[in-house]
């Protein structure tokens, strides 16, 4: 799984192109199967660790506690992609877990 800066551009994927409201005008592409999110401990609207995250991960009880967390913290309308509100190294640290526990590659 590769983490980067929620300002870089992604590379290399031959997935469809998707846009969300408030995105950088340059697309972004989107692995299918996969969920955009950011870790933006602070909540603040230009930082924060982008991540791909597999659908698969979502029924996870922690990815489930983070998205909960995100819910009560942002509200069900969030704008653009999903924020969760915790910093990058512990989201790293619960979405490698997840993948772990469901027997997803990191690689």
């Amino acid at each position: 799984m590769a983490w980067k800066s929620r300002k870089s551009s992604g590379a290399g994927s031959r997935s469809p192109v998707r846009r969300w409201a408030g995105a950088d005008e340059e697309a972004e592409k989107v692995p299918r199967g996969h969920v955009p999110m950011v870790a933006a401990g602070g909540g603040a609207e230009d930082g924060g660790e982008r991540v791909m995250v597999p659908v698969r991960l979502l029924s996870d009880p922690c990815i489930a506690e983070l998205l909960e967390m995100a819910a009560q913290r942002y509200g069900y309308c969030q704008p653009g992609v999903l924020r969760v509100p915790c910093d990058a190294g512990q989201f790293r640290r619960v979405v490698d877990g997840a993948m772990l526990r469901c027997g997803i590659s990191s690689a």
